[in-house]
């Protein structure tokens, strides 16, 4: 398109190629989003019990009337309002203090298992220091060590139990029903006459439960959210600044410059040309790779009550910080100070001034596409590093079979990072879609390896950690929107500077992306966001274990820890019975 002149009648070739984008991306949006919404109400209105389909999460309870304790409270308020199908409560409690001697009794647990495991193999009691890191200290034997810490964590843990059942609970609770209608129901419902109080929404699998965040009034939750929106703004910001320094300086010849003693190796024509193909994309995926576990943690921080969500949050801050920083951000610093002279002439230039850099740097995002299929799927589907790295742990510090199995883990599909990357790939798809067409033979190589590597990843590699039953896809849809109607203002743009007096004609498209996505979220979003009662409503293959479906949402740091345990008892007798052959 760089090559059309101003005002040429071939400007009308690529208005009918921006309606062609739009109109079939419209299409296959809008049957995606049926696709989704029927896999999502059959995985939900499936015939086996999910503990989840039978609880809802309360929070914002009122302080108890005096007489009675926070549990009675709560109990006598819902089978008030619930009398048949109503069947207990689960307060949620303060277990920063009990959770930490639970994660150190686990930890003894394990480095008694480790030392047994060395004792079966060298006959020779394993020994350690009591100090800082094992490195300084008493010499002890590791068995005997790490039983008597386990007797001791084990007495402290039942004592702060106790306390943390009696003194310690919060102003939030897991409500379980005996019919999953009634749970849809009453997670859609608004229980309090006052919006803060009891506030009722459905509950999230016990795995994904953010416990520390569910005491976390609502008044408090909407000003931690609009901060971290605000800080999360400032971030996008501010970090333009390194990603224009790294793309300026990762050239090669700013390089020499910088670092002189690295001007004989790139005379070697060959890695002179893989420098100057791919230093300054490698440089930017590396900076990037530092963001995803602070946008999580900033996420968490708004008081979400569930991973998945929280995950859900963080990924739409990676994905416009992405878009902002790295897809405006680098089109933008190829002609950075020419650009700011023409903003701070005109500031309501932007779009001209992004539609003017756009073609400019095509080369750069071609090669920036080509190398997330070459090497990021390479590296994907080989797993060579975690093969490389599981061999090693298991060779050299894997003594147990539950540490092969920790060091085996391969985690899950890491959706926080994933579902942001490939939008970023569809939004530069979209943006040089008519500009410079090739792009669309990379996309097309990317998502088909993508759709071929990552299911293959999905279903017979990863495991896991959560199931959010399609929550994901309306955030993933707004994105792909968002990407659109970026890729049609942009075309707008560079068709005003070839002066075609049509270019107006793409307005109309900018309204109907607007307009699609509110039907959208009108017609699919609130069946993603609750369940639905006709899907709830599917009888069950047997009845649920109601006692089973509570015991689930217990937290671990509550349950009942004994030394008699298997493990425990297992490596306890084996060193007994070593130690009276010895003594024979």
């Amino acid at each position: 398109m760089a090559n059309i002149t101003k005002r040429s009648p071939r400007l009308w070739a690529f208005l009918g190629a921006v309606y062609w984008v739009s109109l079939v991306t419209y299409f296959m949006l809008w049957k995606a989003y049926k696709h989704v919404s029927r896999l999502r109400a059959q995985a939900l209105m499936s015939a086996d019990v999910i503990p989840e389909q039978f609880a809802i999460l309360v929070r914002d309870i009122p302080s108890p009337p005096n007489g009675q304790t926070q549990k009675e409270f709560i109990d006598s308020y819902f089978r008030r309002i619930y009398p048949e199908t109503f069947y207990r409560s689960l307060v949620v409690t303060e277990n920063s203090k009990v959770n930490k001697i639970w994660g150190n009794l686990e930890g003894y647990k394990k480095k008694l298992a480790r030392a047994e495991a060395v004792f079966e193999e060298t006959k020779n009691r394993p020994t350690n220091k009591t100090g800082f890191c094992g490195l300084v200290g008493k010499q002890v034997d590791s068995i005997e060590y790490y039983t008597e810490l386990i007797n001791e964590s084990v007495g402290k843990l039942e004592a702060e139990q106790k306390s943390v059942l009696a003194e310690k609970q919060q102003t939030a609770a897991i409500v379980f029903f005996n019919d999953r209608v009634v749970a849809a129901l009453a997670a859609q419902s608004l229980h309090s006459q006052m919006v803060d109080k009891w506030t009722v929404t459905e509950a999230p699998e016990p795995r994904q439960l953010i416990w520390k965040n569910l005491k976390i009034k609502l008044f408090s939750r909407i000003v931690r959210q609009y901060f971290i929106y605000f800080f999360v703004a400032l971030t996008i910001l501010f970090y333009m600044i390194p990603i224009t320094f790294i793309s300026a300086i990762t050239t090669l010849a700013n390089l020499q410059k910088a670092v002189p003693f690295i001007k004989p190796i790139v005379k070697i024509t060959f890695i002179r040309t893989i420098l100057e193909s791919y230093l300054p994309q490698i440089a930017l995926l590396v900076f990037l790779a530092i963001l995803p576990k602070f946008l999580l943690f900033l996420s968490k921080a708004e008081g979400i009550p569930s991973v998945s969500h929280a995950i859900r949050a963080a990924s739409g801050k990676y994905f416009y910080f992405s878009v902002l920083n790295v897809f405006l951000g680098v089109t933008l610093a190829g002609s950075l100070f020419d650009n700011l002279k023409a903003l701070e002439k005109k500031p309501n230039s932007i779009v001209t001034v992004l539609a003017t850099s756009l073609p400019k740097n095509a080369t750069f995002f071609l090669t920036y596409v080509a190398l997330k299929f070459f090497v990021g799927y390479g590296l994907e589907l080989s797993r060579i590093i975690p093969l490389i790295i599981f061999h090693l742990k298991k060779k050299y510090l894997c003594k147990t079979e539950a540490e092969v199995k920790e060091a085996w883990y391969p985690g899950d599909l890491s959706y926080g990072t994933r579902v942001p990357g490939d939008m970023l790939i569809l939004t530069i798809t979209f943006c040089y879609s008519v500009i410079a067409p090739v792009i669309l033979v990379f996309a097309v190589i990317y998502f088909g390896l993508g759709w071929l590597i990552l299911r293959n990843q999905a279903l017979k590699v990863y495991v896991p950690s959560y199931e959010s039953y399609g929550r994901m896809w309306p955030h993933i849809h707004t994105r792909i929107l968002a990407a659109l109607f970026l890729f049609q203002v942009l075309m707008f743009g560079f068709l005003g500077v070839k002066e075609f007096i049509w270019a107006i004609l793409v307005v109309p498209l900018i309204a109907i992306s607007l307009v699609f996505g509110y039907v959208c979220r009108q017609k699919f979003y609130k069946g993603f966001q609750h369940t639905a009662v006709e899907v709830a409503c599917r009888e069950l293959k047997q009845s649920p274990d109601l006692e089973e479906i509570f015991r689930s949402y217990i937290p671990h740091s509550l349950s009942s820890h004994k030394p008699e345990d298997h493990q425990f008892k297992g490596a306890m007798s084996r060193y007994q019975d070593y130690a009276a052959i010895s003594a024979a």
